[in-house]
């Protein structure tokens, strides 16, 4: 088997995914993976797969039983791609798709009509391929405001972190923010965090009237503690190292059950959740799996430039999504 399909024999597949004390700590991503190997492969409308990484994170998902990709874009390029690349594309679904626009309308079909169950972005631009998914006659919304988070592994981090949102919304109204922070709970739950410690991010850790961020984050901890919000512990306004740092907490003199635990970081825009997570990628040697939350299905939403275990991963959390669905429709 791939390499990366095996899991750390270091506790089952139930593992939290927690802080660890060993010396060695199993990956916290290995124990997704595990987790997501154990469940029925999942049938994925592959969007415009037209690079290597695209098409090979896809067919890697694959391998690893995660996933059915269903291949939808120009059937002749992604079959010379696949012999260019020396990958194997005989076992999937191919459904011809002639442009970007049109894969992107035939994927979300695919998803419409249940023949396919989540949804994989291909090499094309965001905007394109999220279109029809926003459409509200023939996409993919729910009564949910749909969001993007990133699921993050960091080296200097005991836990997985979410942020959230980091690509979808870009100037998220306080009413955008309430369903933002409900579906990264609704993840965390997914993922084995029964109840998340969501940190409001801004500047500084007071209120000022001046910061918009921080009376999103009064008003958030405040809908939550009415129930408004639910499944989660929320806190702020934080600033990022207050949230991420028992020792920065401890020095600004903050009494909290999230600040220096956050499970959630919930981003005052898109902007600066943006810079934040691939700063945190790119410079403190991060993993990264990329999902949306909110739609009718889970949505593997990952950057052109990500690599094939990145899209991997997210197909991993996808899996999760899914079955988690599953269990609450029955």
């Amino acid at each position: 088997m791939d390499a990366q399909c095996m899991a750390s024999k270091q506790g089952d597949v139930a593992m939290p995914i927690h802080p660890t004390t060993q010396a060695h700590p199993v990956s916290r991503f290995d124990v997704l993976l595990e987790r997501a190997r154990q469940l029925p492969a999942v049938d994925v409308a592959v969007c415009y797969p037209l690079t290597r990484v695209a098409l090979e994170g896809a067919l890697e998902s694959a391998s690893c039983g995660l996933i059915r990709p269903i291949l939808v874009g120009p059937q002749d390029a992604i079959a010379q791609l696949a012999k260019t690349e020396n990958l194997d594309i005989r076992q999937c679904e191919r459904i011809e798709a002639a442009n970007e626009a049109e894969a992107a309308r035939t994927s979300v079909a695919l998803c419409r009509s249940r023949r396919a169950s989540a949804l994989m972005k291909g090499s094309l631009h965001t905007d394109e391929f999220l279109r029809p998914v926003m459409s509200k006659e023939t996409g993919l919304r729910t009564l949910r405001r749909i969001s993007h988070t990133f699921v993050m592994e960091t080296p200097a981090y005991s836990r997985i972190l979410l942020i959230t949102d980091a690509a979808i919304n870009i100037l998220p109204s306080l009413e955008d923010k309430v369903d933002i922070v409900q579906n990264a709970i609704d993840l965390a739950h997914v993922l084995g965090v029964p109840e998340p410690k969501v940190a409001i991010l801004s500047a500084v850790e007071t209120v000022h009237s001046s910061i918009l961020s921080t009376i999103h984050a009064a008003a958030l901890c405040k809908m939550a503690e009415r129930g408004q919000i639910k499944g989660g512990i929320l806190d702020g306004p934080l600033a990022f190292d207050t949230a991420v740092s028992p020792e920065a907490m401890r020095i600004k003199h903050l009494t909290s059950s999230v600040a220096g635990q956050a499970d959630i970081v919930v981003v005052p825009d898109l902007e600066s959740g943006n810079m934040l997570a691939k700063q945190l990628e790119y410079l403190g040697g991060a993993s990264l799996a990329g999902i949306v939350t909110g739609a009718a299905v889970p949505i593997i939403l990952t950057s052109r430039a990500d690599s094939a275990k990145t899209r991997m991963t997210s197909a991993a959390v996808a899996s999760l999504m899914h079955a988690g669905e599953e269990l609450i429709v029955a």
